[in-house]
């Protein structure tokens, strides 16, 4: 073996020994090779295309040999997606409680819509998707659906963990705030300005808009007695702000207490949308994929979550200890820190002769 393959080899070794230590007695040795095999192939590559990652395989085995591992994985391998969960979990570069947002993601190939429900951790304008739930249907997900992941979120890591859940007007159904409210999870959640709301101490009736017509654009107002909205009790709160048409819109947020922070919370709700567009077209493009099964495109998901969490660490390490990313003209960071760590991890990869300032490897330790 010549060396290049060596440095090339070492480097996959050394990802497979951290991977050992997280996934010992959950996944066998081969598997676990396979998948830092596909982790390693994805920041290479950016591109969830089967043949592109079979190309950056860092094996003596052909790309068409690779190409067949991976698609035997895709169809019949059973991954625990709760243990990549708790692996992103423990890679957080901050601890709970967290602030988590809900959301859709959706794309469509061919005549097959991929609808994907998500629970992410927030922090620092981006958010980390940390279980997901495969919709087999077009539209919104339904009260039972967000219940589910909200506990299933619960079970692996705890209520404790939870400062606040951040979801947009989808999210808004009476039976789904009622179990909110049932487990004492606070949220800031954004109501549509039809909405009728109702003071419980008189019983009368108004749409939300009216109690906040007379806001100027850029005002804020925030009620501190408690209104039923679908027949349950929360506070409100409303902004008057620019919609993406640029004309003002009203901008009103239910929640289950602190309403004086709905304002400031709910906007963190946008880091989900950083998020998806990292797991699209500026990161991994994931919409790329010709998957049309659910539970294949599931394990995908996962595999690219990891990654995704992976990049970002490691482009905040760097950010602060080696070398900061530069400030443009306009204020605003020059990259993502995603954008950063993956160009990184990349750099390393893909040359044989590069060398790290620090483990990158270690990142996806969660001993």
């Amino acid at each position: 073996m010549d060396t290049k393959n060596l440095k090339d080899e070492y480097k996959v070794t050394q990802l497979i020994s951290v991977l050992k230590e997280n996934l010992k007695g959950k996944m066998n040795l081969s598997r676990i090779k396979f998948f830092g095999q596909v982790i390693c192939a994805l920041c290479k590559v950016q591109n969830v295309c089967f043949e592109k990652l079979a190309t950056a395989f860092e094996t003596e085995a052909k790309s068409a040999s690779s190409l067949r591992r991976i698609q035997r994985f895709m169809a019949d391998y059973v991954l625990d997606t709760n243990l990549i969960a708790w692996m992103i979990f423990k890679m957080l570069p901050h601890k709970p409680p967290y602030k988590l947002a809900m959301d859709r993601t959706n794309w469509q190939f061919g005549e097959t819509d991929i609808n994907v429900l998500t629970l992410a951790i927030v922090y620092q304008n981006v958010a980390f998707p940390i279980l997901m739930l495969m919709l087999d249907k077009r539209g919104n997900s339904d009260t039972q659906e967000r219940i589910d992941i909200v506990n299933r979120y619960i079970k692996l890591f705890g209520r404790e963990t939870i400062d606040c859940l951040l979801a947009d007007r989808e999210f808004v159904g009476g039976k789904w705030i009622a179990s909110l409210n049932l487990c004492k999870i606070p949220y800031y959640i954004r109501i549509k300005e039809n909405f009728y709301v109702q003071d419980p101490r008189t019983g009368n009736k108004m749409k939300a808009s009216v109690m906040f017509a007379d806001l100027k654009c850029g005002e804020y107002r925030c009620l501190h007695r408690i209104y039923r909205v679908n027949r349950q009790l929360c506070y409100i709160a409303a902004s008057k702000e620019k919609g993406k048409n640029g004309k003002p819109e009203l901008q009103i947020i239910i929640s289950y207490n602190h309403p004086e922070k709905s304002k400031k919370s709910y906007r963190e709700r946008w880091a989900i949308e950083t998020c998806f567009k990292g797991l699209k077209s500026s990161g991994f493009n994931i919409e790329n994929t010709h998957l049309t099964d659910l539970d294949r495109i599931e394990k995908l998901f996962s595999i690219v979550m990891l990654a995704f969490a992976w990049a970002y660490v490691v482009g905040v390490h760097i950010n602060d200890k080696i070398k900061a990313i530069r400030i443009c003209k306009h204020g605003n960071k020059a990259k993502s820190f995603l954008k950063y760590g993956l160009e990184y991890i990349a750099t390393i990869l893909l040359n044989p002769f590069a060398k790290s300032e620090f483990d990158i490897f270690k990142f996806l330790s969660c001993t």
